[in-house]
């Protein structure tokens, strides 16, 4: 990997594989639902959205057209700390590709017109997402642990915010988070140096300066959310505090999904569905920002099935508080880890999107030898200490579906 800083300081990471002839192209830019306020809670991924619409030199057809007519894709997404623009397109059609991308990050036109009538699809997205309850729930989850802070807030926004938004907002918001200072160029395949020359003359002139204020670190709440909604099933998230991109507790961290609820072979997967047959879908996962992080385990299941799945969930927890995890499931995890690690950064895009995301986020890289290092530095007791820091709080627990019995019902022992 090979860094660079363009003469307006905007940071440039690259990756040459040159065994391929992709290239994976992201720009991404600090600018998420955590840094909204809540009365234009949304407004990232509606910028996202306008981006796309057109420039003085690109039309949005034209912009569709281009990228289809050299075989390449482009999108972007919004998450709650970032979004990011990307393409992937063979190595004689960058030129291109990079002068369209530019074009729509530095140039885009945000017409009024367009303006309302993207307004329209993002409300068809959120109503997309508000039919799909095993995405729902995972808001919910957010909501339940940290309230009204801005890590909570829904990555779409909501339909009576969007509304509100003008034209202004919109160029208000972009003046004050899309600066130089967070912005990151990755890149990623049959590329090399020459990149940065490129890049100069596209980027090189954008001098815009901002400030950003920060957000204050969440406190996690453990609060417990019911949606009611007709549905076959009833969507559970349950939560606890997680490590924060900083935390040296990350690897650990890593370790313990993968026995709870990370793979095919964890303990809720095992006992919640192979054992059981209560479940199709069972997981947990952990989510990483920039001062703190939330670890997360999902079930759906039918209503009647929903104390056991429940209790089940909680009998394996107090387990793992109590008695950690064994010799077997801490060698097994480190090497399931090291695999998945090394396969996923086969490829170019996971490769950009790796990157880019630990310059914006972290301005520090590891390889794959530190991280696999670290992975196998792992003990039982930075496990145990690990775990002492996840049920230092209550949990938080979120549900979607037909009646809130079982959770009324339930009996949220305090993990502390």
């Amino acid at each position: 990997m090979e860094r660079y800083t363009l003469s307006n300081g905007i940071r440039v990471v690259i990756e040459p594989i040159p065994t391929v002839r992709s290239i994976s192209f992201g720009i991404w830019v600090k600018a998420g639902s955590r840094t909204e306020q809540q009365e234009l809670n949304g407004i990232s991924h509606f910028v996202e959205h306008m981006m796309f619409k057109g420039t003085d030199k690109y039309s949005a057809k034209d912009i569709a057209e281009l990228f289809d007519g050299i075989g390449g894709n482009v999108n972007a997404f919004t998450a709650k700390e970032y979004t990011c623009y990307y393409f992937k397109v063979l190595d004689t059609h960058l030129p291109l590709a990079v002068d369209v991308l530019s074009e729509m990050i530095l140039h885009a036109r945000i017409d009024e017109e367009d303006l309302e009538k993207e307004k329209k699809v993002i409300f068809e997205e959120i109503a997309m997402y508000e039919d799909t309850p095993d995405d729902l729930v995972h808001d919910l989850i957010a909501q339940a642990a940290y309230g009204d802070h801005s890590l909570a807030y829904p990555i779409l926004g909501t339909e009576e915010k969007l509304e509100r938004m003008t034209r202004e907002h919109l160029k208000e918001y972009i003046e004050q988070h899309y600066h130089v200072d967070n912005i990151v160029i990755s890149a990623a395949g049959h590329v090399d140096h020459t990149i940065v020359d490129l890049l100069e003359a596209h980027f090189g002139k954008f001098t815009r300066q901002g400030s950003q204020a920060e957000s204050p670190k969440p406190v996690f709440r453990g609060d417990t959310i019911f949606h009611p909604k007709q549905t076959e099933q009833h969507h559970i998230c349950l939560a606890l505090p997680g490590c924060s991109l900083h935390d040296e507790r990350q690897m650990p961290m890593l370790i313990l999904n993968n026995v709870i609820g990370g793979s095919m072979s964890s303990r809720l997967f095992q006992e919640i569905r192979e054992n059981r047959g209560l479940a199709y879908s069972v997981y947990s996962y952990h989510t990483a920002h920039a001062d703190s992080g939330m670890f997360t385990i999902y079930a759906g299941t039918a209503p009647e099935q929903t104390q056991q799945v429940l209790e089940l969930t909680m009998n394996i927890m107090q387990d793992i508080k109590q008695n950690g995890i064994t010799d077997s499931e801490l060698h097994k995890s480190k090497e399931q880890i090291k695999g998945n690690l090394i396969i996923g950064l086969e490829s170019t895009s996971s490769r950009m999107n790796r990157q880019g995301k630990n310059e914006l986020m972290m301005r520090r890289h590891e390889t794959i030898d530190e991280m696999i290092a670290k992975i196998d530095r792992v003990t039982h007791e930075m496990i145990e200490e690990t775990i002492a820091m996840m049920f230092a709080h209550p949990f938080a627990l979120a549900m979607v579906g037909d009646s809130d019995d079982a959770i009324a019902n339930f009996r949220r022992v305090q993990l502390v």
